[in-house]
């Protein structure tokens, strides 16, 4: 089985937990109260979501979704 890698998005407001989503995975989301808590919790959500995918015959979408920053003056 070969591994996919998929595009996260990382969110928090000052004072906030922080929040993540995988853009192709619609509905995998999850929280965390530091970065590093919310990288593990989102790594084991998009397990999860890809193990109850395949346990109902799903088709598991290719990753599609390219993140990128603008740094703007």
């Amino acid at each position: 089985m070969s591994s996919l890698a998929y595009s996260v998005v990382y969110e928090t407001q000052p004072g906030s937990n922080w929040s993540a989503y995988v853009p192709d995975l619609p509905g995998c989301v999850s929280t965390g109260k530091t970065l590093d808590e919310i990288q593990r919790n989102i790594r084991e959500a998009v397990e999860g979501h890809i193990q109850v995918m395949r346990e109902f015959g799903d088709e598991i979408p290719h990753p599609s979704t390219l993140v990128g920053v603008v740094e703007v003056v």
